[in-house]
């Protein structure tokens, strides 16, 4: 059975508005890791701004099945396509588990979460949640910060989370797409993946 999708009071959904734009329902809906669709658009390169620790925020612990302030390993990073900004991620797992079956996330350094997520059967995904970043939203500051300053005031977000589970331990994953990153999407549709929204808000295989 499919694990439900971190959702929460803060607008995030099972499924983007019907007004969402086609190509921003199918890149919220692309399985798999999303950096395989990012080096099919054009050159890779992965950035980490911060690693920390921090009390989990109350839109991030709903998603996580955590009480708000439980102690958690932060990662949070932004990666980009021909040097173009593309998508803006914040991972997060209790600090307990990032020393324990967590622990490879803490020694990524420039790699990748999918490094350690797509090789080990005993993981397992939930769905996704979208949203559009809005106060209260955990990423909300990070991604605004990674915005030129005269855009972020008018820049509208979507991203997108989902939680994976190991040994009972959940890692909250959530993506932000970057202004710059859907000229590049448009220009290369076939980098998408295989799965979009229909009209009726679900999931569908194309």
């Amino acid at each position: 059975m499919k694990i439900p999708c971190p959702t929460s009071s803060l607008g995030w959904h099972a499924a983007p508005a019907p007004s969402a734009p086609p190509l921003v329902k199918t890149w919220l809906a692309r399985p798999g890791a999303l950096t395989a669709g990012l080096r099919a658009l054009g050159a890779f390169r992965l950035r980490v701004l911060g690693e920390y620790a921090q009390g989990v925020p109350p839109d991030e612990a709903h998603g996580m099945g955590l009480a708000p302030g439980t102690p958690v390993w932060v990662r949070e990073i932004v990666m980009s396509v021909d040097g173009v900004d593309a998508v803006m991620a914040r991972s997060l797992t209790p600090l307990q588990a990032s020393h324990g079956v967590w622990q490879g996330m803490r020694r990524l350094r420039t790699r990748p979460l999918a490094d350690m997520l797509y090789h080990d059967r005993g993981i397992r995904r939930s769905a996704f949640a979208c949203s559009t970043v809005k106060r209260g939203v955990a990423l909300r500051g990070p991604a605004r910060n990674v915005l030129p300053a005269d855009t972020r005031e008018s820049a509208g977000l979507w991203a997108r989370r989902s939680a994976f589970w190991r040994a009972g331990q959940p890692l909250l994953v959530t993506e932000c797409f970057m202004p710059g990153f859907w000229a590049a999407a448009a220009a290369r549709p076939e980098a998408v993946g295989q799965q979009a929204w229909d009209a009726g808000g679900a999931a569908r295989r194309r």
